[in-house]
């Protein structure tokens, strides 16, 4: 049986006005799919419009040319299958914990009871349930990006598009959240791609890894990940295979000669 595919990008083309009437084109005939259950890694140099992919997909902008799907169906606004993780957690500080956890469900008028029950799991499964009470203003960074994933999980998408969720976070941190995020997309099968600059956690997290060009941007190179346990970051980081695969892309992004491309350090 065929995958299902959850998310696709078909030659999608975006163009931007400019002052002065010439568009700047920020990406040109981007084509790919995400299949159920899959984690994609889109990396690539700064200005590329790997974030200009992720709000086409959400349906926050609408594409010049070309069209993006979620299950099937043409993106054309926002819509509920699709849930968007950012770098900054955007928590409401007025809210309890389990409050911004609910606050997705509560839009979508997800009965009360629901709505408890979803998040009372999530904050479990995150390690957070005895911090359901307190404020943003009372947790560290790394526990309220926890905070925004849950809220991001309890709308239950089809699709979750993740912005550099942990460039905000120290490297310590990083590690735990990848970790956390691994193990919850493996157990909920959730789907989702992932813009990151870190090249190690794009191997670490991920099935495939697209490259892209300078812009504008389009996919250059597509690399599958041959290493074993995607929900086991830090093991996968240990695998005598992750040295090769981010020379890989550090050689396809031609880092040393690219300044705003700064590469995770390769393990030895």
């Amino acid at each position: 049986m065929p995958d299902v595919i959850r998310l696709e990008y078909r030659n999608v083309t975006m163009r931007f006005a400019q002052a002065g009437g010439e568009a700047l084109t920020a990406v040109q005939g981007v084509s790919f799919a995400v299949a159920d259950g899959e984690v994609v890694s889109l990396i690539g140099p700064s200005g590329c419009g790997k974030s200009t992919l992720l709000n086409i997909g959400s349906g926050l902008v609408a594409s010049s040319e070309g069209t993006a799907l979620v299950d099937g169906g043409r993106v054309e606004g926002p819509n509920a299958h699709v849930a968007f993780m950012l770098q900054k957690d955007l928590l409401l500080p007025w809210r309890t914990v389990a409050e911004n956890v609910m606050f997705g469900v509560e839009i979508q008028g997800v009965a009360p009871a629901e709505r408890r029950r979803r998040a009372q799991a999530l904050l479990e499964n995150l390690k957070l349930a005895e911090f359901s009470g307190h404020y943003p203003h009372q947790l560290s960074g790394g526990m309220r990006q926890r905070v925004a994933l849950a809220r991001t999980l309890a709308v239950d998408p089809s699709v979750l598009l993740l912005d550099e969720p942990f460039s905000a976070v120290d490297a310590q941190t990083r590690m735990v959240l990848q970790r956390e995020l691994a193990q919850t997309l493996k157990r909920a099968g959730k789907t989702a791609l992932l813009i990151t600059h870190d090249l190690l956690e794009a191997v670490t997290l991920s099935d495939r890894v697209l490259v892209m060009s300078r812009r504008p941007g389009s996919i250059i190179d597509e690399i599958a990940i041959d290493i074993p346990g995607r929900d086991d970051p830090l093991a996968r980081r240990g695998h005598a295979k992750i040295g090769d695969y981010v020379n890989r892309l550090m050689d396809r992004l031609d880092i040393g000669h690219a300044a705003d491309d700064q590469p995770a350090p390769v393990p030895a």
